[in-house]
């Protein structure tokens, strides 16, 4: 890129930026005219306020960022600002605007096309002697809107191969049948096998997949297959979002790249297949990935569990755990047998919960074993192993096995059936504890539950130590979140039957870059812990209903998980809407 691209006498200068920083009362005049004396470096003036890490003067707390600086500059110059999310381009079409070259040598990047209109992002307001040339060229109308510097040149080049990804695999594939892509197509089933899923076009768009879904904390990867398209979506901080849209050839090729790197059968699409794939983040960090394919009426769906391994580094209290609710849980994990139940639906982070529980119990003092399906991470302090039921390995089988393996502490995935939980009881009762994990909606019911697979009360009462619900709540955005209120109707809802206080400190979710303007960021667990204690156990034994379960449950102290999520409002974690799409009234029966 030459120097001269871009206009001398249009370009922004430092000196230019420093003044208007300091007429603002952004910055200090001291500090302005110290650093106006060094030397430019060709660097983009913005860049090198930035690294000053400078504070402002009008938000204290808040540091001279680029992103922050480039907004001041939209509105001193009266422009847009536009934040580049690679998510939300439409990389095919804005590709097409302007050739690659054009757009590097005036440092411009078309970021929106819609009808008659193309929005374009630049990082120099006054330099607009391109606008009148483009418009004439492309009979558009332009708009241009002010992006980060650093952000243009980091998306302009990748925006450009992407495209240029699609587009050579969409034209290599013309007229190819490429495996099922829909019910239509059934009969065609293997007569092409030759997938061509290691081509470098689809190798770039793969690493692109998987690097953005690690840059926005996403915790799942869906490509799902439609009649004439393919469609990405990523889970963040437990919400789908549509990312892109795909050309159906190069959806089914993609996915067969994956089931390539999952030692998964490609050719094979009539049944679900399960694999795995072990791969690093940009940061370093190894990162692994769970695979699950499903045949679709227009082809395989292919949905891909992202694991983090530093969140079983976690403290119980980064998981959400109270003071209380941390001793608790130590206290029944510190048993030397026993049964720990886990219950919650899918997604509520019991998995977490369990193995961050195991990790810590896993000194060299102890063999811990598990068997799970699947294997949700590989733990080289576990002894894992993978539920196989095309081989009769299920788990009442696996059970049996680890008890030959002379544990100390027992995994079991889930409690399906009679036979899973009478042979979890066993091993609870020779003399091991036992963590499983139970589909039921909140920890009373758990008890009903076992009861319902045939297990006696009184191996109940020789085994069980405590059963803890849990869910998942999105968290506030700490960069956006703002103070709040909730009305004493809405609050004496959420507690009820508990009467409390409504709080002051209650926060709302506002939106800013940093969450995606959800006003969300992460997740954090509301707990209910049950303790099978004396009187429960002579409770169970007179087969008690649930009602009276519960009443005495919460006689004896626990706190339900709608009180858990009203305390995490009350601290400004969350906010009552979160709490009440995933916490169910306690009066309620599962």
């Amino acid at each position: 890129m030459t120097k001269d691209a871009i206009p001398l006498e249009a370009r922004l200068t430092l000196g230019q930026l420093l003044s208007w920083l300091v007429q603002d009362g952004v910055i200090l005049r001291d500090d302005a005219e110290q650093l106006a004396g060094n030397r430019e470096r060709g660097v983009y003036p913005l860049v090198v306020i930035a690294e000053q890490k400078w504070l402002s003067r009008t938000l204290p707390a808040r540091l001279l960022t680029v992103e922050y600086l480039t907004e001041w500059l939209a509105a001193r110059t009266g422009m847009v600002y536009f934040h580049i999310d690679p998510l939300q381009l439409n990389f095919g079409s804005v590709a097409n605007v302007v050739s690659k070259s054009y757009a590097e040598r005036l440092k411009i990047m078309p970021v929106k096309v819609g009808d008659g209109e193309v929005v374009i992002a630049t990082s120099e307001p006054f330099v607009t002697e391109w606008v009148a040339e483009l418009e004439r060229i492309l009979n558009l109308k332009i708009t241009r809107v002010l992006a980060s510097p650093l952000d243009i040149n980091r998306y302009l080049p990748e925006i450009y191969s992407l495209a240029n990804s699609v587009q050579q695999a969409s034209r290599a594939r013309a007229g190819q049948a490429v495996g099922v892509q829909n019910f239509e197509q059934l009969v065609e089933l293997g007569k092409n096998k030759n997938l061509d899923a290691n081509e470098q076009h689809i190798v770039t768009l793969v690493d692109w997949l998987f690097k953005y879904a690690f840059e926005q904390r996403a915790s799942d990867i869906h490509l799902e297959p439609r009649r004439d398209i393919g469609i990405v979506r990523f889970r963040i901080d437990g919400v789908l979002h549509q990312v892109y849209q795909l050309p159906a050839s190069v959806n089914n090729a993609i996915t067969n790249r994956i089931k390539l790197l999952g030692r998964m059968d490609m050719v094979e699409k009539r049944r679900p297949q399960d694999g795995r794939i072990k791969t690093v983040s940009t940061a370093g960090d190894e990162i692994e990935l769970r695979l699950s394919t499903m045949p679709t009426a227009f082809g395989e769906k292919l949905v891909m569990r992202i694991f983090d391994p530093e969140i079983l580094v976690k403290s119980f209290a980064d998981l959400g755990f109270s003071r209380g609710q941390t001793a608790l849980w130590n206290q029944w994990t510190a048993q030397p047998c026993g049964i720990i139940l886990v219950t919650g639906p899918t997604g509520s982070g019991k998995t977490t919960t369990l193995y961050s529980t195991l990790r810590q119990l896993a000194t060299p003092e102890v063999n811990v074993c598990t068997v799970e399906d699947p294997i949700e991470m590989i733990e080289p302090a576990f002894n894992q192993m993978q539920v196989q039921q095309n081989i009769g390995l299920n788990f009442a089988t696996g059970v049996r096995t680890l008890l030959r393996q002379d544990p100390d502490i027992i995994m079991v995935g889930e409690i399906r059936d009679a036979e899973t939980a009478e042979m979890a009881i066993q091993a609870a009762l020779t003399g091991h504890l036992v963590l499983s994990s139970l589909h039921t909606g909140d920890a009373p019911s758990a008890i009903m539950r076992l009861h319902e697979l045939g297990v006696p009360s009184y191996l109940l009462n020789s085994t069980l130590l405590g059963v803890m619900a849990q869910r998942l709540v999105r968290t506030l955005c700490p960069h956006c979140k703002a103070a709040g209120a909730v009305s004493a109707d809405e609050w004496q809802e959420l507690v009820r039957p508990w009467q409390s206080a409504v709080p002051s400190n209650v926060s709302v979710a506002t939106g800013c870059l940093e969450c995606r303007m959800t006003g969300y960021r992460g997740r954090t667990g509301i707990y209910e812990m049950l303790p099978f204690s004396i009187d429960m156990q002579k409770l169970v034994s007179g087969d008690a209903d649930l009602a009276a379960i519960k009443a005495l449950a919460i006689k004896e102290g626990m706190k339900p998980l709608r009180l858990s999520g009203a305390e995490k409002v009350a601290a400004g974690l969350t906010t009552l809407a979160e709490v009440v799409k995933v916490a169910p009234p306690f009066e309620s029966n599962f």
